[in-house]
């Protein structure tokens, strides 16, 4: 099981981070990712640190403002959100499954994911 945590309200420019705990089973044997479902809009995975070597993949519109990382002794997954804008809104889930293909972001496919957490709302509004 997962549980995703830490979103809230904050202004533009502003930080969050937010944690996806495991039980159950040890995260550092999957692939984790984080996916973003914005208002209206489909479910889009916007970063990835795989299994093997802790390799960290991040869509576009989130490099360098969103670093994931993972604490085996804590068995969680973090996304750390920096300098948030508006269009960041959204309901964030991690997933835990093993990607087949990481390359032409393969990584962001749901259908490689077979745990997902309940989904932590983020707003980013002044």
């Amino acid at each position: 099981q997962l549980q995703a945590s830490g979103g809230g309200l904050v202004q533009p420019g502003g930080s969050l981070r937010l944690s996806c705990a495991a039980s159950g089973f040890t995260l550092d044997d999957y692939d984790i990712a984080w996916f973003q479902q914005a208002p209206g809009e489909g479910c889009k995975g916007i970063s990835c640190i795989t299994r093997r070597n802790d390799k960290t993949y991040y869509r576009d519109f989130v490099k360098g403002r969103f670093t994931i990382s993972r604490d085996n002794a804590k068995n969680t997954v973090y996304l750390q959100m920096n300098s948030l804008k508006p269009e960041d809104t959204a309901v964030y889930y991690c997933a835990a499954g093993r990607v087949g293909l990481y390359s032409d972001f393969g990584w962001t496919q749901p259908n490689y994911y077979n745990s997902w957490g309940q989904g932590t709302q983020v707003t980013v509004s002044s």
